[in-house]
């Protein structure tokens, strides 16, 4: 189910980072200047203001540079807020759920980890996935174990979609993702825990876009 808001959704997604008491907006400004598209507000366990909060900050960054912000789980923050869309997980509200009050031109994102769940999420109205882990992370606890590139590229066969790799993603691994079918890729420690974030935003940005244009180029 094709979305109109679907031609929103760049290929460098950039994950907030508040792991460890950690600023979220702190690489923002470096990620956006080096040409990061998409900035993903994830928050676990804050209060509703302070995620409004962090998220409008996050807007108002997005808009200055053109680029997208979704918000991880939190509907009604992305809604209040004017923010461009959704990522929702397995516990999250369900997507035809979402889809029902945010309305067509709103992006939504699902996780999954499988063609089955891949086909059911665009079935209910997601406009984009999220799928992984790729490869082992520490960015966030309690992951499954790595689908690696072939099950990237099964869940991308799958539907026709936006599929978007997340989990243990560099600079030097999006060419396999890209590969296996990934549209974009989705980072946190990739950049955040980079001596230099910007730098590393400029690696993964300039990776992406030297693939991109290789899919895309006649012959």
């Amino acid at each position: 189910m094709p979305v109109e808001g679907v031609g929103l959704l760049g290929r460098c997604h950039l994950i907030t980072d508040s792991r460890d008491g950690r600023d979220p907006l702190a690489v923002l400004p470096a990620a956006l200047d080096a040409g990061v598209d998409v900035i993903q507000v994830r928050l676990k366990g804050r209060g509703d203001r302070e995620v409004l909060a962090v998220v409008e900050a996050a807007l108002a960054a997005c808009r200055a540079y053109g680029a997208t912000c979704i918000v991880d789980d939190r509907l009604d923050v992305a809604l209040a807020a004017g923010a461009d869309g959704v990522h929702l997980g397995d516990e999250d509200l369900p997507v035809a759920a979402a889809r029902a009050v945010a309305g067509p031109a709103f992006l939504i994102g699902a996780t999954v980890r499988n063609p089955g769940a891949a086909r059911a999420a665009v079935e209910a109205g997601a406009s984009y996935l999220g799928t992984g882990p790729a490869y082992a992370t520490a960015s966030k606890a309690g992951l499954p174990d790595p689908i690696g590139p072939s099950g990237v590229a099964a869940v991308c066969a799958a539907v026709d979609v936006p599929v978007v790799a997340i989990g243990g993603v560099t600079a030097e691994r999006v060419a396999d993702l890209v590969a296996a079918g990934a549209h974009g890729v989705a980072v946190v420690g990739a950049i955040s825990d980079a001596p230099d974030p910007g730098a590393a935003a400029r690696r993964l940005v300039a990776s992406l876009a030297s693939l991109a244009a290789r899919v895309t180029s006649p012959g």
